[in-house]
């Protein structure tokens, strides 16, 4: 338990100063391009999600779920498992490089794909030209991603979680010349040169490179050696592909159901939230789900698949109730605390605070999935630490024709006039989330009949009982708001109230949250304040 608390501290801290960087680039890429109400935002967001869309489907699906329990197979051989990454890695690197060509010639066919008929030409035309600056991460993200969960499988967890922060420091100091060359916010298609989308765009790509860059300084940490093998037989490749082949029915399925809201969301450009103020709320969103869950989650991930591969369940079933009992109280605080703090919390990424008062319902309504989705980390990697990739496609499956169904359902009643455009961003959100509701649910009950039982009892309770602890503790930092204003009053003035007032309700309600919790003497409160203290200086 103590080796996993550590890496989970250094995880954590990583993913804490990641985020933290990424944050502030995004507040000055928001000063360049905009946000609500801005077309030229949404040809950015939407070029620059392509590649990290690709991004989050390889590293959370195909390399999870395939990669990592391979390679702690591989460490028996009488190699280490050398060979066999070698040869994977040497495969990985020509599979995207394949991708990264083809995505790159036909970049108008997929900007037109994600874009509405309805869509200005000028405004597609842009998003083209900033999608052939931005495709080409796709090569050094998957790369990055590859070289990352090998270290993970190989327990170096640190690389994986620093390197990003040399992307953020890229981008902060080449989104800062932008500004000083060319001003901003920019949100008219017509006010975009060449030379101003060459320089965002290149500067976006290539922090990327640089990335993953360092990343492989740390290769030999993991007492590999890498280099290239282009001879595949015997590295498993009919097993590995049986498992992917799930995963990419997986990957467009996730896909199909982007597609399907972006072409939904582009409907509001211009108008109010759109594409790249969902982004920015789903920025927010993955701030304490990367740190909590992930920095968490990861090491837990590796100890399970080491017991599911000796077929100790009963250790993969204890390794299952803890971890979502741990996730559970950090997730219901961090959920509470940005559910009272949505507007200053909106500010950061808006112009003004009319912008951040329009932004909020849409980090709201992603907000309803944040416990579901923790909980969903754990058990689809219960799933891929047996080597079954072919259930998680068909639950997920679910998940996204529920999304592509009610991100149509809402652009209905946005063109019958039963929708506010203001709300389309919103209502897309919501239905993302009530669908990984759904998904959770049947995920679950499919691993609690496949293991003869999860222990579902003992830890939905305790997740029951931190959401009542978590209501009173959000309504005091509702009222920490009101006192100051309300919506619209001091905390949203700017964006450093708005990072200064996000940080006074959430530690208000983390006081009162703990204070609840230490006063009924939960029984998960002394573990997970140990995993907390961790993250401090020792004296």
């Amino acid at each position: 338990m103590s080796s996993i608390g550590r890496a989970s501290v250094l995880i954590g801290a990583g993913t804490i100063v990641s985020r933290l960087s990424g944050l502030l680039r995004q507040v000055v890429l928001v000063a360049i391009v905009g946000s609500v109400q801005s077309y030229a935002g949404d040809a950015f967001g939407l070029a620059n999600s392509l590649p990290n869309a690709i991004y989050a489907i390889i590293s959370t699906g195909v390399l999870t779920a395939v990669i990592v329990p391979q390679i702690v197979k591989a460490a028996s051989h009488s190699d280490g498992g050398r060979a066999f990454i070698s040869k994977l890695f040497t495969l990985g690197t020509v599979i995207l490089l394949i991708a990264t060509a083809l995505a790159m010639i036909a970049a108008p066919w997929i900007v037109a794909l994600y874009t509405p008929a309805s869509a200005a030409p000028d405004q597609i035309a842009l998003a083209t030209a900033f999608a052939y600056w931005c495709l080409p991460q796709i090569f050094f993200y998957g790369l990055y991603s590859l070289l990352g969960e090998v270290l993970n499988a190989r327990k170096v967890f640190g690389p994986y979680t620093w390197a990003p922060i040399v992307n953020n420091v890229v981008s902060l100091v080449g989104f800062g010349v932008f500004l000083l060359i060319f001003g901003g916010p920019n949100t008219a298609v017509d006010q975009w040169t060449p030379a101003m989308i060459a320089l965002l765009g290149g500067v976006a790509t290539g922090g990327i490179v640089l990335q993953t860059i360092v990343l492989l300084v740390f290769w030999r940490r993991a007492g590999l050696q890498l280099r290239p093998d282009f001879q595949w037989r015997g590295v498993g490749l009919r097993h590995i592909g049986r498992l992917a082949g799930w995963t990419f029915l997986m990957v467009i399925i996730g896909q199909l159901a982007g597609i399907v809201q972006s072409r939904v969301l582009f409907e509001a450009s211009g108008n109010g939230p759109a594409v790249l103020a969902s982004q920015n709320a789903w920025l927010v969103f993955m701030l304490p789900y990367s740190l909590i869950v992930l920095s968490i989650g990861t090491p837990y991930f590796t100890q399970l698949s080491e017991h599911a591969a000796a077929g100790r369940d009963d250790r993969v079933r204890d390794d299952i109730i803890r971890s979502i009992r741990v996730l559970g109280l950090f997730i219901v605080a961090a959920t509470a605390a940005l559910v009272a703090a949505s507007v200053p919390a909106s500010r950061i990424f808006t112009n003004d605070s009319r912008e951040a008062v329009a932004a909020a319902p849409v980090l709201l309504c992603f907000l309803v999935c944040l416990l579901p989705l923790a909980v969903l980390f754990v058990i689809q990697r219960t799933f891929y630490a047996y080597n079954d990739t072919r259930t998680p496609f068909f639950f997920t499956l679910v998940q996204g024709v529920l999304v592509a169904v009610t991100a149509l359902g809402a652009g209905w009643a946005l063109d019958a006039g039963l929708l506010p455009v203001a709300e389309l961003a919103a209502a897309v959100a919501l239905g993302q989330s009530l669908s990984s509701l759904v998904q959770v649910i049947i995920a679950t009950a499919i691993l609690n009949r496949r293991l003869g039982g999860i222990g579902i009892r003992e830890w939905l309770l305790p997740l029951f009982r931190f959401i009542l602890v978590g209501i009173p503790a959000g309504a005091a930092g509702w009222g920490v708001v009101l006192l100051c204003g309300g919506p619209e009053g001091w905390l949203s003035a700017d964006r450093l109230t708005g990072a200064l007032g996000s940080a006074l309700v959430g530690g208000v309600v983390l006081v009162v949250y703990l204070g609840i919790l230490a006063l009924f003497r939960t029984p998960e409160l002394a573990p997970a304040l140990a995993l907390g203290r961790r993250f401090l200086p020792e004296r």
